[in-house]
């Protein structure tokens, strides 16, 4: 969560909404309004700390626009939690 977190505050750059508290049920929509743009960039960000691990941009295309839009920070550092999850459990079948 601190690290999406933190990464949100880079991708915003906006000081009123770096004031926003920030918790698993925020939206990305609704709460931060997130543009597309910024989308782009927070996926660019997980992929530079996390690489192919986590795909950002592929988890984004199995959504429908509904879910894209109700898009919560908690999905996401779920998603994140996850992919890193079944990379440790598939190293440690190796």
């Amino acid at each position: 969560m601190t690290y999406v977190k933190q990464q949100l505050g880079a991708v915003i750059g906006d000081p009123e909404l770096l004031s926003t508290e920030i918790t698993m049920d925020t939206t990305f929509n609704r709460d931060l309004e997130l543009e597309s743009i910024e989308f782009v960039a927070l996926a660019s960000r997980l992929r530079s700390k996390f690489g192919d691990r986590v795909n950002f941009v592929e988890f984004l295309a199995t959504k429908n626009v509904d879910e894209v839009v109700s898009l919560t920070v908690g999905d996401v550092v779920r998603y994140v939690e996850i992919c890193l999850r079944d990379e440790a459990m598939q190293e440690g079948a190796a």
